[in-house]
């Protein structure tokens, strides 16, 4: 029995989140709270044209996941594990790098009155990667309405996650540099980072082993 009661896992586009909510819940069998991203009707318009489409984009996420998240609230009775794949602040990070400064104050507004009211994690994990390697597996998965995504704006999210989780201090923290690592195709991969969830800590914790559990 892990010594958290909710697990976020975080990181860009393409790291692999997903895959490790899904892992950690068959291995504990927890409750699993997946982002939904493809009911956004603006997404796809968003990743050709940033600047036309980023207010309608950023507000629809925002209360989407919220609804989503006050749903979290409610009592469960048949695990006492719950993992996401995502943080509801994360939006944040989208929301500086995407809005312009009237938008963006309009969204602070609105975005503080919704975070006091979301489910707190106990453990937030943040899965660190190269641009290169997020390029080549949003490629891999071939998402249509990730097809023309500017590389320059995937470097740009990447470096704005990483000064986001520098600063974050609102739970303990384990980051993890997946460059090396593949949770799905190496099960001793998984069987490290699972070791490190097993004791309870504080703080931040960084996890940086070499492939395959070498």
């Amino acid at each position: 029995m892990l010594p958290w009661r909710y697990i976020v896992v975080e990181g860009v586009i393409g790291v692999g989140k997903t895959s490790l909510v899904k892992l950690l819940a068959t291995r504990t069998r927890a409750r699993v709270n997946l982002e939904v991203v493809e009911e956004n009707p603006f997404l796809g318009r968003f990743y050709q044209d940033r600047a036309a489409h980023a207010f309608q984009t950023q507000i629809f996420f925002l209360l989407s996941r919220f609804r989503q998240q006050q749903r979290l609230l409610q009592p469960e009775l048949f695990s006492d594990l719950l993992v996401s794949d995502y943080l509801f602040a994360k939006d944040r990070i989208f929301a500086n790098l995407n809005l312009d400064d009237d938008e963006l104050a309009l969204y602070n507004q609105l975005a503080g009155i919704l975070e006091d009211r979301v489910l707190k994690p106990d453990l937030v994990i943040y899965l660190q990667a190269s641009t290169d390697l997020l390029l080549e597996r949003i490629r891999q998965r071939g998402r249509s309405y990730e097809s023309g995504m500017d590389p320059r704006y995937i470097e740009n999210l990447n470096k704005a996650y990483n000064f986001f989780f520098h600063h974050y201090a609102a739970s303990p923290l384990l980051v993890i540099s997946a460059d090396h690592l593949d949770f799905v195709r190496v099960p001793a991969d998984f069987t490290l980072l699972f070791e490190q969830l097993s004791q309870p800590f504080s703080g931040t914790r960084f996890f940086a082993p070499l492939a395959g559990g070498a």
